[in-house]
């Protein structure tokens, strides 16, 4: 598609045509024009449209179940790469849960505020899957070289039929255990020397941050408009359909920065853990 290419008239229909896009690079010039057409009102609507069970995607990278996957590591050469390749995999799906979230409840009652947070989640994703793409290269690598998981759309299918449980486990529970992990992999990273890589993830940090802020906001809402606390709400909803369980430490000061109360989640670590 060219920049020429009319886009869709509503924003949920624009959504569909990024998540049945297999390009990456297509699927983020797609994101980026989408955005920009609800931010000057060519695109003015939200609408409706179905989003496909799962999104488009290359013929690379090859998917394995996480339990198949190479272990990560911050060392130099090929687990330099890979960690990189793994976390390039991780935002790339990223971008799809932002279209996803926008296209599938629409049958909700949910104010245009709702819908500008995830597009520029959206936004912000592409640009760390550029980031973490540029980054790859520099190590004679490239997104699709190597496997990955698909552990992130698994909870993606898991979670389509209740904004509430989506919103739980994956702003608030995944990408919220990105805060807890990134500073000990930059505290490594740069103690190698890895400048280029630290500058690209915190990036990705300051940006994450926002992303569990707006988690938590929408939280609050739907727990509003279905009349119950947040709280308990966020714990129903990460017993129910994250029976991993959460795992300590946190980033306390991360988390508050994101208005993510620890009265919400550090009595879950043995609650869930204990029932799964």
């Amino acid at each position: 598609m060219t920049d020429l290419t009319p886009l869709p008239g509503t924003l949920a229909a624009a959504a569909v045509l990024v998540l049945t896009t297999a390009d990456p690079a297509e699927k983020g010039h797609l994101t980026r024009r989408i955005a920009a057409a609800w931010t000057t009102g060519e695109i003015a609507e939200i609408g409706t449209a179905l989003p496909p069970d799962r999104p488009a995607r290359p013929e690379a990278p090859l998917l394995l179940p996480p339990r198949e996957m190479p272990k990560r590591s911050t060392g130099p050469g090929k687990g330099r790469a890979g960690l990189l390749h793994a976390l390039a995999h991780i935002e790339l799906n990223a971008v799809d849960l932002a279209w996803d979230i926008i296209a599938r409840f629409t049958d909700q009652a949910l104010p245009r505020a709702f819908y500008d947070d995830w597009v520029q989640v959206a936004v912000e994703e592409a640009e760390h899957f550029d980031l973490l793409e540029a980054t790859l290269r520099r190590y004679d690598s490239f997104y699709g070289a190597m496997p990955a998981h698909d552990g992130l759309w698994q909870a993606a299918e898991k979670t389509a039929h209740d904004l509430a449980a989506r919103l739980a486990v994956v702003p608030m529970t995944l990408e919220a255990r990105g805060l807890d992990t990134t500073p000990s992999t930059v505290e490594r990273l740069r103690a190698q020397g890895e400048e280029v890589v630290v500058a690209a993830l915190e990036v990705i940090y300051a940006d994450e941050i926002k992303h569990v802020a707006a988690g938590v906001r929408w939280m609050r809402h739907v727990a509003a408009e279905r009349g119950t606390d947040p709280a308990a709400l966020y714990a129903a909803m990460l017993t129910a359909h994250f029976p991993g369980g959460l795992k300590a430490p946190f980033n306390e000061p991360a988390r508050d920065q994101a208005g993510f109360p620890a009265a919400w989640y550090t009595p879950l670590v043995k609650t869930v853990q204990e029932s799964a």
